[in-house]
């Protein structure tokens, strides 16, 4: 009769199916900016586009140059320092730095 609920239990907490969608891992975070939906652009290998959010709820999607590190578009509504890093830090898992 215990077995029952423990085993329901078990089956909950290990299936990918049903885990809430706000256990996820929001991505690449620097300070108070993430980046996450990263992929690499079809025609050029060092650029990677990606979505940057911040923690007031600001975001956009972002192209960058993984060769020299240049951001576009150059001004956003997300700060562009902590974006920059994201976008580094991006470049450097992709093995594009």
């Amino acid at each position: 009769m215990l077995l029952l609920p423990l085993a329901l239990g078990l089956l909950l907490l290990f299936s990918p199916a049903l885990t809430p969608p706000a256990l996820g891992a929001p991505g690449i975070c620097v300070g108070p900016v993430c980046g996450d939906e990263i992929h690499r652009s079809a025609k050029h290998h060092w650029q990677l586009r990606l979505r940057v959010n911040d923690q007031q709820g600001q975001h956009e999607r972002l192209v960058v140059d993984c060769r020299n590190g240049v951001l576009s578009p150059l001004a956003g509504p997300v700060e562009r320092g902590y974006a920059a890093a994201v976008a580094r830090r991006a470049c450097r898992l992709a093995g594009e730095a």
